[in-house]
């Protein structure tokens, strides 16, 4: 289909989106048990008879079911479809990716639970009576992409009918994070937000939800304007009007967007691309505060506004342009903050503490992990930094705990939190390093995007990977394979390969054959190779090609291992790339767990590494947790803990710790020690002499098929996400797949050759 081609937003077209939402299992969500359901045992506990006494408890006691259910870390995302992103009334059930999305985001940022409910009803009545009794199931409710007004009425009603909290997020998620930059706007522009003269352009829900908060926050009523598409409303207008816009109706002379934005201060857009102009912004009062905030394009842009003024604060809904207005910046973390004091409603109180702290994160010196995110140098609080972005890890433990201290000053905490600071740092723990990685990961590429070879060019899933690849604007993606079956396959697929940024090359057939084979024939001559030998294998071996493309300048990285063991595919590579001088080449695998990410080496190279080899591992696989934002824990594992029991094989593990100690290395490290000593604390504690001030997060295993078999047990029985064997130590990055990887995991390798993660 046509429509297949239309972009959906930076670098996403229809088809992948589509793909990605049908593929494996349908849609983004599933439920997964939090308790072990595998001896009948555990189904008595779980179900009959053992589910009859918390039951009987919460009878006796509602407040018990935040103890003995998953309401207390559970909202519901509710819509009927009237206002569906950019695209408007399209209906309950067309709403649900959307909601389910939502759903994800909750999970991904705050570790909420999270259920959708699209409700098929325009009736505000019926959505509210379909709503009202849903209290005993959830713990908040997150109403999203209804159409205003009767968003206003719906969201009402439901808060003075429920006891617990009710949001809609269209309104108030835009509210709190245009507040956050209003704050560090009139700090660095040092306005008084008593004398601050505000103009919103959008009448609907999220321009009336904004300048509520801001009048909550201290700007004078009768200092704000707020227009339509009709022009201001002031005292006395009576066309196009209702109560809610009546409500903030003022004296004032200024009829159109135009007038009223003459010696404005600030200017809020939530309503359409181009009702801000060049002109308009001029008009404004020194130092202007401009909030574009229309999506997919803003209300006017920083180029335009540039063209008549150099000293306007600007901010966007755009991830293009700094300061981008983001609602997952709020939501997940206001709903955290509510649910963990068991908050009955989220108030005016609640919302101003997040934005304050949403506005003090931003004046914090940035951590290595959100600077690499920057183009340029480390940002700093000024007018290009107003507001956090959204993989800032530290949003977690800023929001939540602000919202639940402004909850319990305002009374609705049902639940106080005694010891706030312990509050943050178990928020910590929720995090997610590795999609924060892989996020800074492809920004850092982004700015400096790279040409990287994909060996096993003819398969079709590794040609999706390598569009996917350009379409994340990574850089280059060069496909070896002969050129008539890649085509051949790509029509059949329905792949369109002719685009900017897509290359194809027949080793066969390269004018670089003759050079290449020359290069590898200097290496290979005294191991037995002859020139034929490795002219043939440059022509028929697409790994040594590719090898040799990248270790010739003619590529800045390679992927290859869908196809082949990895063994294969990297005895094939060290015949062309040496190891990086002072380093050892090794593999480290990324287990991503429910709690914690861990990393494990080596999982790919030594099968019995010597002391001096361990220690040699311990290094490389701390530098890769460096650079991955991770400070690293390194323990020695073995089956013994510090000399219990006595064995041969642990003797290795102990003396390649006396290594480290003599190498004086700047890491924590210890061992030898059991997994469990390892990773748990309560353990680690019966040996107080312990090095590590915490779980280790570094693995070194004693042996290659230690280190195998617990990544694939942990993959496969644990549940963990397991990404590698990462390929370390090689001077050039080269990084193989497993064999049959997706083209999600082609595409995340592929960025981490990029990023030349392993050297």
């Amino acid at each position: 289909m046509a429509e297949d081609k239309v972009k959906l937003g930076v670098s996403v077209t229809d088809e992948e989106a589509l793909l990605f939402h049908q593929k494996g299992r349908p849609g983004k969500l599933e439920i997964v048990a939090t308790k072990p359901m595998a001896t009948q045992r555990d189904l008595s506990l779980a179900y009959s008879p053992g589910v009859a006494a918390p039951v009987r408890a919460i009878s006796e006691d509602a407040s018990r079911a935040f103890d003995y259910t998953v309401r207390g870390n559970l909202v519901a995302v509710i819509t009927n479809g009237t206002a569906i992103l950019g695209l408007g009334n399209l209906g309950a059930l067309a709403s649900k990716p959307v909601m389910e999305g939502k759903a994800v985001l909750f999970k991904r940022f705050a570790d909420v639970d999270s259920i959708d409910l699209e409700i098929d009803t325009e009736d505000p009545d019926a959505f509210i009576n379909a709503v009202r009794y849903l209290g005993p199931s959830f713990g908040g409710i997150n109403l999203e992409d209804i159409k205003a007004p009767e968003c206003f009425i719906i969201e009402q009603q439901l808060k003075e009918m429920m006891d617990i909290p009710v949001f809609h997020d269209d309104q108030h998620g835009t509210a709190i994070i245009a507040a956050a930059g209003l704050i560090n706007s009139l700090h660095l522009t040092g306005r008084d937000i008593k004398d601050t003269k505000v103009v919103c352009n959008g009448a609907g829900a999220a321009g009336i939800a904004c300048i509520e908060l801001f009048k909550a926050m201290g700007v004078p009523h009768e200092n704000v304007i707020l227009c339509d598409t009709k022009g201001a409303i002031y005292q006395g207008r009576l066309e196009g009007m209702n109560q809610w816009k009546s409500a903030h109706a003022v004296s004032t002379k200024a009829r159109s967007l135009k007038d009223a934005l003459t010696g404005a201060d600030v200017f809020i857009g939530v309503s359409a691309k181009g009702a801000l102009t060049p002109a308009m912004v001029s008009v404004m009062a020194p130092q202007p505060i401009i909030f574009a905030m229309a999506n997919p394009d803003p209300e006017i842009t920083p180029e335009e506004v540039q063209t008549v003024r150099d000293d306007a604060i600007i901010a966007t809904g755009r991830s293009d342009y700094p300061n981008q207005v983001n609602n997952v910046l709020c939501f997940p973390y206001m709903f955290r903050g509510a649910l963990d004091v068991r908050a009955t409603e989220i108030n005016d109180h609640m919302k101003i503490a997040a934005a304050h702290a949403l506005a003090e994160l931003a004046r914090e010196d940035v951590p290595d992990e959100v600077a690499s995110a920057y183009q340029g140098n480390r940002p700093k609080f000024g007018p290009e930094y107003i507001i956090p972005v959204p993989f800032d890890p530290r949003l977690i433990s800023a929001i939540p705990p602000a919202v639940a201290k402004a909850a319990m000053e305002s009374g609705v905490a049902r639940r106080p939190i005694v010891d706030l600071h312990t509050y943050a740092n178990q928020l910590n723990a929720r995090r997610n390093p590795l999609a924060n990685t892989l996020q800074r990961i492809y920004d850092k590429v982004r700015r400096n995007p790279k040409r990287v070879v994909f060996a096993e060019g003819e398969e079709e899933h590794v040609m999706r990977a390598a569009i996917s690849f350009v379409n994340e604007e990574l850089g280059t993606a060069i496909l070896v394979g002969r050129d008539r079956l890649i085509r051949k396959t790509a029509e059949e697929a329905g792949i369109d390969l002719d685009r900017p940024g897509i290359e194809v090359v027949n080793a066969r057939l390269s004018e670089r054959g003759d050079e290449y084979a020359e290069y590898l024939f200097r290496r290979l001559q005294r191991k037995g190779h002859l020139y034929r030998d490795c002219l043939r294998m440059v022509n028929n071996d697409r790994n040594i090609f590719a090898a040799s493309m990248v270790a010739m300048g003619d590529a800045d990285a390679m992927i290859s291992g869908v196809t082949r063991n990895y063994s294969i595919v990297l005895e094939d590579v060290q015949k062309v790339i040496d190891p990086h001088p002072g380093h050892r080449v090794i593999g480290v695998t990324i287990a991503l767990c429910k709690d914690r990410t861990v990393l494990v080496a080596d999982t790919a190279v030594h099968d019995m590494p010597s002391a001096e080899q361990l220690a040699d591992i311990a290094e490389e696989a701390s530098g890769v947790a460096r650079k991955l934002g991770i400070e690293p824990r390194v323990a020695m594992l073995a089956y013994s803990t510090f000399g219990h029991p006595e064995g041969e094989r642990s003797d290795r593990l102990r003396e390649a710790v006396g290594i480290l100690g003599r190498r004086r290395v700047d890491f924590e490290y210890d061992g030898e020690m059991a997994a469990d000593v390892a990773l748990n604390p309560d353990l680690m504690a019966a040996y107080p002499f312990c090095r590590l001030s915490g779980a280790a997060n570094v693995l070194v295993m004693p042996a290659f098929h230690a280190a195998s078999i617990s990544t694939k047990m942990l993959q496969e029985l644990g549940g963990a996400t397991i990404m590698g064997p990462l390929l370390v130590g090689l001077d050039k990055p080269v990084q193989i797949l497993p064999l049959g990887a997706r083209d999600v995991d082609i595409v995340n390798m592929a960025a981490l050759a990029a990023y030349n993660l392993g050297s």
